[in-house]
């Protein structure tokens, strides 16, 4: 039995002051930093798995808690409404493995050790998840923190369209789409014209002729309606949104790697969880979960409305994780 616990704000929140409301249950590493292929480690006591709460994040964790108990460990989880809140928690031992999506970690830490204009000023994501994870580890290790390996499966911005435009135009990519110079109404969110990695990175790296963004969200309802119905020719969505299909989309290829590196990777306190037994067990997912894998997950909870810890443990015991 394990318990499932949310981290939330109490009083101004000034300090993001953190305190714990009960719910009811539910490739290759830097030299200094934990690498998996043990052979045989087991490890034992107790930890805590933290992290955001939302769908995806809710099957990253239960995977997490899964793999550790598999490794010997008693393990509760505990969720919170942002990232400043569980990374403070994370750093204090108050929680001690986090799934984490690495360029936007790294660049959080960025913020972090080097001040809140190093993420524009001197940015250290890139579109490569190697880079991004070693590039993020010394900060890391700054807060007491390690970063372990990241996982193929990656939750980036991702543009879709409808099956029947990209069969009947033949269009696998957002280059082939440039390629058309067709004028593109674009579902997005309200801040997309600004965002480099929205309107201005289409069309500068892809040629994207873009006349209208509609101010729809990120992967929401409305704007995945508003490409499948004709009212949008292009939409922004997630990479791991496992709802594409049923609604007659496809994602377009970012093949010029336009996109940072949010790859899945799991991130731990030093002190608490730096052993190597832990680093075997969820170091485990690097070189089976990917992109598509987590969709299908999701799809299935919401989509099918399937329990997160049904998932997660499904898909461990059908890659012989646990």
């Amino acid at each position: 039995m394990y318990r499932r616990r949310t981290l939330a704000i109490t009083g101004a929140a000034i300090g993001l002051a953190l305190a714990l409301t009960a719910c009811g249950d539910d490739d290759g590493g830097g030299d200094d930093a934990p690498t998996g292929g043990g052979e045989g480690t087991t490890g034992g006591g107790s930890l805590t798995v933290g992290g955001a709460n939302f769908t995806e994040m809710n099957i990253m964790q239960e995977m997490y808690r899964l793999l550790l108990d598999d490794a010997g460990y008693s393990v509760d989880i505990q969720t919170a409404d942002n990232r400043e809140i569980y990374a403070q928690a994370l750093e204090a031992g108050e929680i001690d493995v986090v799934p984490e999506y690495a360029a936007t970690m790294a660049e959080y830490l960025n913020s972090v050790v080097n001040g809140p204009d190093a993420p524009s000023e001197s940015p250290i994501a890139t579109s490569d998840a190697e880079e991004t994870v070693e590039a993020m580890r010394p900060l890391a290790e700054e807060r007491g923190l390690l970063v372990l390996d990241p996982a193929q499966a990656a939750d980036q911005n991702g543009f879709a369209v409808t099956q029947e435009f990209a069969d009947a135009n033949g269009v696998a990519t957002l280059s082939d789409l440039g390629a058309l110079g067709q004028p593109i109404v674009l579902a997005a969110v309200e801040e997309c014209p600004e965002r480099p990695f929205c309107q201005p990175g289409l069309e500068q790296t892809y040629g994207l002729d873009i006349t209208e963004v509609l101010p729809l969200g990120f992967s929401s309802p409305q704007t995945k309606e508003a490409v499948a119905n004709g009212d949008a020719d292009l939409g922004l969505v997630a990479t791991t949104d496992g709802t594409l299909a049923d609604l007659g989309l496809v994602l377009l290829e970012d093949d010029q790697a336009l996109q940072q590196a949010d790859n899945l990777v799991p991130v731990v306190n030093a002190d608490s969880a730096g052993d190597e037994a832990v680093a075997d067990a969820l170091n485990q997912l690097a070189d089976v979960l990917t992109t598509e894998d987590l969709a299908e997950l999701n799809a299935r909870v919401d989509r099918d409305r399937e329990l997160a810890e049904d998932v997660a443990r499904d898909y461990l015991e059908e890659q012989g994780l646990i």
